[in-house]
């Protein structure tokens, strides 16, 4: 098994891009949300930092939400692999009710689309006051499901992105900024 450093082709957006970039979406989604309560719901695992960077610089603005509250559902699409299997299944579902409720989906990255679009169907399902999602990466080039972006961070390249909550079979999710994969480490 590769190390870390040996794993990793390339760095694609630095710690301080990321920092920056969430600060930006904090700043667009508080616009959004101004004067409102509510409640970021982060896929797990991959957006597990990301939430919380998000809520903590939601916090810092002067105009924004109300209220924050965080809650988290998980969700499977690739399992052990690097593609997805394109069926999406709910792992965890969220502890509190939707209902009523100014909901922000926080996802770290849309790919094909099909995980979002059913994230957006079962919430938008139990019938929130409003429901809007906040996207790290947009990985357009495999979209096969046209789904609405509220927030959206940055683009990624055509490759197999890890860090910041991102994974390769659980590995590289600890890693403070994004990268792309040596191509090797998949015939591991």
């Amino acid at each position: 098994m590769l190390s870390y450093d040996e794993a990793i082709e390339s760095v694609v957006f630095t710690e301080l891009e990321i920092a920056a970039t969430v600060d930006r979406m904090a700043a667009e989604l508080g616009r959004l949300c101004a004067g409102e309560a509510v409640l970021l719901v982060g896929v797990l695992k991959g957006a597990l930092f990301f939430t919380a960077d998000l809520a903590r610089a939601l916090t810092r603005l002067e105009d924004g939400p109300s209220e924050i509250r965080m809650d988290f559902l998980a969700v499977s699409s690739y399992g052990n692999s690097n593609r997805t299997s394109g069926e999406v299944r709910l792992l965890k579902d969220v502890a509190e009710s939707v209902e009523g409720r100014n909901v922000v989906i926080v996802e770290d990255i849309v790919d094909n689309g099909l995980t979002l679009a059913y994230l957006q169907g079962l919430l938008g399902g139990r019938h929130p006051a409003s429901l809007r999602t906040c996207v790290l990466l947009d990985k357009p080039f495999h979209r096969t499901v046209d789904v609405p972006i509220d927030v959206l961070g940055l683009e990624a390249p055509d490759a197999f992105i890890v860090g910041y909550g991102l994974d390769y079979q659980e590995r590289f999710r600890n890693l403070p900024y994004l990268a792309k994969l040596q191509a090797s480490i998949f015939a591991e």
